[in-house]
């Protein structure tokens, strides 16, 4: 007995193209996902994660209806973490290392920004690297946009209340 043809959407996150792309959508998550669930809870944070990765789906579905390319990963779903994190925290300071050595502080803003602009340039350039690009757009806007009502009330949006 099989998964149902429906239910292949969400499936599809819970399953990696290997070690690499499974710790690299945990790391993304590691970093980004605690202070988005802490937004909200941890039985919302289920239910929006699992949202972002069938709107991250369904944009692939219907950008690319004649692919017969595998969706498989959490990259969805993880973008929609990253699209709700841009609303919630943009301003809030990230550790990157420049080249895996340098270590450097950035705005959210312009990690995330460089990030969706990586993944806009994959779709503008048709990539062909077996990346679904599309998907990523898809759960990031998603995210953006269901964590306004995801979100507990009180928690503000755009890092309001910030003290610089």
């Amino acid at each position: 007995m099989g998964v149902p043809a429906e239910l292949t959407i969400l499936t599809a996150a819970f399953l990696h193209g290997g070690w690499i792309h499974l710790i690299g959508n945990m790391l993304f998550l590691w970093v980004f996902g605690d202070n988005v669930e802490d937004s909200m809870g941890h039985v919302r944070f289920a239910a929006f994660y699992l949202l972002c990765a069938t709107a991250a789906g369904l944009t692939h579905v219907f950008s690319m209806p004649n692919s017969t390319d595998t969706l498989v990963g959490a990259s969805g779903a993880i973008a929609g973490v990253l699209g709700a994190y841009l609303v919630l925290h943009p301003r809030v300071k990230v550790l990157v290392l420049l080249f895996r050595r340098i270590p450097i502080v950035l705005p959210a803003y312009l990690l995330i920004g460089a990030w969706l602009l990586i993944q806009l340039v994959g779709v503008w350039t048709g990539s062909s690297t077996p990346v679904a690009w599309q998907a990523h757009i898809g759960g990031f806007v998603a995210g953006a946009l269901l964590i306004v009502p995801f979100r507990y009330k009180r928690v503000p949006l755009f890092d309001r209340g910030l003290r610089s």
